[in-house]
């Protein structure tokens, strides 16, 4: 993953029109949400709007940004990588946001690409932190997908999904064996044969933040973090003048993150849309047009508030490393790659 010189430039540029094409198809999805529950009634419901809720939901999407942060912080700290600023560490983090809208969140992986161009810790050695993150995300979401479906029929079938699919995936991690015989297979594919070597240096890093002990306080910071962005719905349903309990919006938001993070498409899109605004009418009794506000405005501050702030911290990083993404970091990247 790390990015050749004659290419980096175009890794960047390949990044923001990633975002762009994901914009674009996040169009006629909102579009059609709006059309569907009346754009009149839509705009009349918006009219009546309380704004400064919509910028306390910012607010407590940011604060999860910086909660996640410490995740990064503490796995560094976990695999024995030192000497990076902690004001490099967290745009660098911050800039990981860019990709946020890719199938899983994968894309994420670009913040690797930065702190090896910026400080020359290896790719390999960082990416698998980036499963890590989504490992216990998905672990965080599930909890409170249990706790907001207490008293709900059928509340826990996605928590056992996405149960399954954390017990699944920390079985193989936890099988040196298993996991061996997984990257031994890829090695045999001439195409894949040459990364082997790096698969190993990964499975070794991933191996030691899965474990137990680096499981339970990234975990409770996940929790806390997807919190927050669970109470932007609840309050932004206060704003529509919808007093729906805590416990319900934090159902209806961990569900919907829960079916869009298991299924590959970008950022979750219309998928996460249609599950968080069909549980909000069917189950919250929220009225159609506040119900597709409220997703809207949501999804602008969880999703694409954070694809924003991701654009910002990446122009603070390369003000402090001016040639980031095309420069002598970068040639470094292509001799690497080319061993």
């Amino acid at each position: 993953m790390t990015a050749p010189a004659n290419t980096a430039d175009g890794k960047g540029s390949s990044s923001l029109r990633r975002v762009m094409m994901a914009v674009l198809l996040a169009v006629p999805v909102y579009g059609a949400f709006a059309v569907w529950s009346g754009l009149g009634k839509l705009g009349s419901a918006l009219a009546h709007f309380e704004w400064w809720t919509f910028g306390a939901g910012c607010t407590l999407a940011l604060g999860s940004y910086l909660t996640r942060w410490f995740k990064w912080e503490f796995y560094l700290a976990r695999l024995g990588i030192k000497g990076i600023p902690k004001a490099d560490s967290f745009y660098t983090f911050l800039s990981g946001f860019v990709l946020t809208v890719t199938p899983g969140k994968v894309g994420e992986v670009f913040k690797s690409v930065l702190l090896f161009q910026t400080h020359g810790v290896p790719v390999a050695r960082t990416a698998p932190i980036v499963i890590a993150e989504r490992l216990t995300d998905v672990i965080g979401v599930v909890i409170l997908v249990a706790l907001g479906s207490l008293g709900l029929k059928g509340g826990l079938l996605w928590a056992g999904l996405g149960t399954t699919a954390v017990v699944v995936l920390l079985a193989v991690v936890a099988s040196k064996r298993l996991s061996y015989a997984i990257i031994a297979l890829v090695e045999r594919l001439p195409a894949l044969r040459r990364i082997g070597p790096k698969l190993h240096d990964a499975y070794d890093s991933l191996a030691t933040m899965v474990r137990p002990a680096n499981l339970i306080f990234p975990a409770a910071l996940s929790v806390f973090a997807w919190s927050l962005e669970c109470m932007s719905l609840w309050i932004m349903l206060r704003g529509f003048g919808e007093h729906t309990p805590l416990g319900l919006a934090t159902f209806f938001y961990a569900t919907s993150t829960l079916a869009g993070a298991l299924i590959p498409v970008p950022g979750g899109l219309g998928i996460t849309e249609t599950s968080l605004q069909g549980q909000m009418q069917e189950l919250g009794h929220v009225p159609a047009s506040i119900s597709t506000g409220a997703m809207i405005l949501v999804r602008f501050a969880t999703l694409w508030f954070a694809v924003i702030v991701g654009f910002v911290a990446l122009s603070m990083l390369r003000r402090r490393h001016p040639y980031l993404l095309g420069g002598p970091a970068a040639a470094a990247a292509e001799t690497s790659t080319a061993e």
